[in-house]
């Protein structure tokens, strides 16, 4: 990935989950296979300063609370996952109504008075709420970073085609952390 820490966020969609739904165990499994790489790109997020925004669904609680939302989602399938990835209280942290990060949400908002044009988008469904917050965000003219090995969805070739909708249609880098 090539880019400038100066204009730069990095945006982590829907980690806090309950994995509790139809096709949450193949979303799981996905999500275990890219855990380290997400905590290697949080790492290097911290240790470079870069802002860092979580936008999560909100589970009917409707509060922009991430503790409540851990309570929330934690459970025995979810519980590894949120421990090694949970926000910390310095990081920023959204609640969405849908898929897009930026629908409805002040992120698009946030990322102005951040003064950042390039988002390095990481997290969960790819197919679903990643695919649409990547379009959301090339409509905003934002660049993006959406790093192949930070990103799982139910099934690996849907996963493999929002990739490749987003390399080659919204013009991401889609370059492995």
């Amino acid at each position: 990935m090539n880019f400038s820490s100066e204009n730069t966020a990095v945006v982590f969609v829907d980690l806090i989950n309950d994995f509790q739904f139809d096709g949450g165990d193949d979303l799981l499994h996905h999500t275990k296979q890219i855990l380290p790489n997400v905590i290697k790109l949080r790492s290097f997020a911290k240790e470079n300063n870069l802002p860092i925004i979580y936008v999560n669904d909100h589970y009917g609680l409707w509060q922009a609370d991430f503790n409540k939302v851990i309570d929330y989602c934690t459970n025995e399938k979810s519980k590894e996952i949120i421990d090694k990835i949970k926000p910390d209280e310095d990081d920023y942290f959204l609640i969405k109504p849908q898929h897009s990060a930026f629908f409805q949400t002040p992120l698009h908002s946030l990322l102005i008075e951040l003064e950042r044009n390039h988002v390095i988008l990481a997290g969960i469904a790819g197919d679903i709420c990643i695919l649409f917050s990547a379009k959301d965000a090339y409509m905003y003219k934002i660049d993006m970073s959406i790093p192949k090995n930070c990103m799982a969805s139910e099934q690996e070739e849907n996963n493999n085609y929002a990739l490749y909708l987003m390399e080659s249609v919204m013009d991401a880098d889609i370059s492995p952390i």
